[in-house]
């Protein structure tokens, strides 16, 4: 674990606090699908993604999800740390997009390396200045967007986070993560299909000039 760290984050942080985190997170490898936090719960670490993809959404009042932004290799989630360091119940459910490996730091070291380790304070405050801004482009996609703008920049997204230009989703997964209906969805990926810039498969989606 100690090398995968210093290959992620050898350029951010002091040896020292690397030494720390390797001895006290906790590591874990999770599959691809899994649930990682759910809604409600009270989150007792902070991950640090040394790979893979995750996931993370919001649930309104009927249970509709929309996904507000993905987590890679490098990532934290500020939302994880606010919960941690706030001890609330967690207001998202993050899922894992790829097989993933991540370190789970945990709490009671979170506020103590911010007074002691610089690398870590800034870490943790660009963390959340880097998730705000995907929060704001997905509130201005909802608001200033039409939905089959927004579904082009998922599919492109989705295809940069899995390194495939197949993406392997239902259109009923797409449309829960636009938080759309699936005709709506397939509709619009019909018409892309026609002009010749995806190609629809059973559960796969492949893109071409997108």
């Amino acid at each position: 674990m100690l090398h995968q760290l210093e290959e992620n984050f050898g350029n951010v942080f002091e040896k020292p606090l690397i030494e720390e985190i390797a001895d006290s997170g906790k590591y874990l490898r999770i599959s691809e699908g899994e649930k990682i936090i759910e809604i409600g719960e009270y989150i007792k670490g902070m991950p640090l993604l040394l790979s893979g993809a995750i996931k993370i959404l919001r649930e309104d009042d009927d249970g509709d999800e929309l996904l507000l932004y993905y987590l890679e290799r490098g990532d934290t989630c500020s939302m994880t740390m606010a919960c941690c360091l706030g001890d609330t119940q967690s207001e998202i459910r993050a899922i894992a997009e790829t097989d993933v490996e991540l370190v789970l730091v945990p709490v009671r070291k979170m506020g103590e390396w911010i007074s002691v380790y610089r690398s870590w304070r800034n870490f943790v405050f660009d963390s959340y200045h880097n998730r705000l801004n995907e929060l704001l482009a997905t509130v201005d996609g909802i608001a200033f967007k039409n939905m089959d703008e927004r579904l082009v920049g998922y599919l492109k997204e989705k295809a940069r986070i899995t390194n495939s230009k197949v993406i392997l989703s239902t259109h009923q997964e797409i449309a829960y993560d636009l938080h759309s209906s699936r005709v709506v969805i397939s509709r619009l990926l019909k018409k892309l299909e026609v002009m010749g810039k995806i190609k629809l498969n059973r559960n796969q989606i492949e893109l071409f000039d997108i």
